[in-house]
């Protein structure tokens, strides 16, 4: 299971375009909600020489309307060109946990990963062709199911 998560992560530096990175956050007065943000975006791909290629970024959720939530999926997305799909992933409570990753958010709190991923880029030209982007999916206190996305592009130092 730690390997799939993996899979998604990495997926998500991989997901590279020309695309103006764009957040989507559902809320209702009264209720939680919640803002997915991914620090550096563009994600910064360094060579670390031949096809090898490291990926470093950071996700942050933060609850903002006052009600504590508890993360219920995570999906991640990566398009072709035109907005074809051509990968997704989509990881449960029980998934998230068993990386050791907290799910539940308190009210105004914020949950941090660091994540540093190294993949294999064989064709540089994807770093012009495909994005993605990340879906994050909560219950809060009331039952009430909130979500946030933002898509995620990279570029190539």
């Amino acid at each position: 299971m730690k390997r799939l998560a993996l899979i998604a992560i990495v997926c998500l530096p991989l997901a590279c375009a020309s695309n103006r990175p764009r957040t989507k956050s559902t809320t209702t007065p009264g209720h939680g909600a919640i803002k997915l943000t991914i620090t550096p975006n563009p994600v910064v791909a360094t060579s670390l020489g031949g096809t090898k290629y490291d990926f470093p970024f950071d996700i942050d959720v933060k609850e903002t309307g006052g009600h504590p939530v508890t993360i219920s999926d995570v999906t991640a997305n990566v398009y072709a060109g035109g907005g074809i799909l051509v990968a997704t992933e989509t990881y449960d409570a029980a998934k998230i946990q068993s990386l050791n990753f907290a799910i539940a958010i308190p009210a105004k709190g914020e949950l941090h990963y660091h994540f540093d991923p190294r993949k294999d880029v064989a064709d540089d030209h994807l770093f012009s062709s495909v994005y993605g982007d990340i879906r994050v999916e909560a219950t809060d206190d009331n039952g009430s199911r909130v979500s946030s996305s933002t898509t995620i592009t990279v570029t190539k130092k």
